[in-house]
């Protein structure tokens, strides 16, 4: 039997995070798709090796769950150079769309190629037969809708090809990936494990155990916030919003554009200029740094105004929680403009990650956690039936 690797995915709406194996790989790729044709014009072809596969992805993807089947995509940095860039849409249901399933197999065909798994999976020629034991999420509405069960099905039962186009080091290398099993957990739920269990599986802040908390996880696309009553989600409480900070990114995004004729290539552009250490919240116009303050204080402010307005609502439904947690890309975007709005007002006792990057790779560490659980579990559970049947 063909070996399976584990994989835990979070394709984010900003970012796909993924760890792979036993933690000694993991994939940041921007979470941009575009369209493309077979034989991409590259400058410098005979150097084409020598880049970076990461920022160089051109694929085939041949799935029966695609819509559009059998397309080609740049994935990732080198889509958002292109003029038909594409990234998911405020409203869009992440299960249903395309764009969630070209991340996805991207990434396991990357880490399927790479150096380290030469040997891991079986290869012939130019083609490599890949088995993963996928963990991956959706959002609490998707989830309470019960698009999860169909997302599961999609992935399981079929064959997923990935072709490697005009891409350094695995031009012309395409990959098969089965999945052996697909766990598919709520994002709010995932968020509160990470909180409450380290990567060996041990628990970890214990006093949070048996507390009623609030996890706000602020996307892309879309807000949840998951009530956790006796260590489980309270499904009736949980509630999902379909607003998270794209929309936002993109009216700073315009407004630039607009005021200062500076085009910036994607959301993540924004993101970058945000968060970055230096020079946050300045641009570059005609070769002048330019602050663009104004422009990203008053969009965001009023992003966390509403933000801010769900929490206090769902706060007063669930008054005996002790705390809230935010999480996610959008908390690390929002997070002084929150922090001051609590000051002001109400006070709720809330927390934020100070560490951006632990809050921005929260979903993917939860999930490795919680498939690597199942994994043991199901191990356990086979010795303890073989020993069972021996005697």
């Amino acid at each position: 039997m063909t070996q399976s690797r584990v994989a835990a995915v979070d394709v984010g709406n900003d970012a796909l995070k993924g760890i792979f194996g036993k933690l000694e790989s993991e994939l940041y790729i921007p979470n941009v798709i575009a369209q493309d044709i077979e034989d991409r014009p590259v400058i410098g072809i005979e150097e084409l090796d020598e880049k970076d596969p990461i920022d160089n992805i051109h694929i085939r993807v041949h799935s029966p769950a695609l819509k559009e089947n059998n397309a080609i995509y740049r994935v990732g940095n080198l889509a958002t150079k292109s003029t038909n860039s594409t990234e998911l849409d405020p409203g869009s249901s992440k299960s249903e769309e395309d764009q969630t399933l070209v991340m996805l197999f991207a990434s396991l065909a990357l880490d399927a190629v790479s150096d380290q798994n030469q040997k891991a999976f079986k290869r012939n020629h130019n083609v490599v037969e890949a088995n993963y034991t996928l963990g991956t999420g959706l959002p609490l509405r998707e989830v309470k809708e019960g698009k999860d069960v169909g997302y599961r099905a999609q992935l399981l039962g079929s064959v997923h090809q990935v072709e490697f186009l005009v891409t350094p080091k695995y031009q012309g290398i395409k990959v098969n990936i089965k999945f052996d099993e697909v766990k598919v957990y709520p994002e709010g739920f995932a968020a509160y494990i990470n909180l409450v269990m380290d990567n060996q599986l041990n628990l970890i802040n214990k006093d949070l155990i048996d507390k009623q908390i609030l996890i706000q996880d602020i996307g892309g696309l879309s807000t949840d916030i998951a009530v956790i009553r006796n260590r489980n989600v309270d499904d009736d409480k949980a509630q999902g919003f379909n607003l998270g900070v794209a929309e936002s990114l993109e009216a700073i995004r315009e407004e630039i554009r607009s005021k200062h004729g500076v085009e910036l290539d994607s959301r993540r552009d924004v993101v970058d200029i945000i968060t970055r250490k230096n020079d946050r919240n300045h641009i570059m116009v005609k070769g002048s740094r330019t602050s663009v303050h104004d422009i990203t204080d008053r969009i965001l402010l009023e992003l966390a105004k509403k933000q801010y307005r769900y929490l206090r609502n769902v706060w007063a439904r669930n008054s005996q929680s002790e705390i809230c947690y935010f999480v996610g890309g959008g908390s690390a975007v929002l997070k002084e403009y929150i922090k001051t709005l609590n000051n002001n007002l109400d006070g709720f006792n809330i927390e934020f990650f100070e560490d951006e990057t632990e809050s921005i790779w929260m979903m993917a560490n939860a999930y490795y956690k919680l498939v690597s659980d199942n994994i043991r579990k199901s191990k356990k559970k086979e010795k303890a039936e073989a020993t069972s049947s021996s005697k």
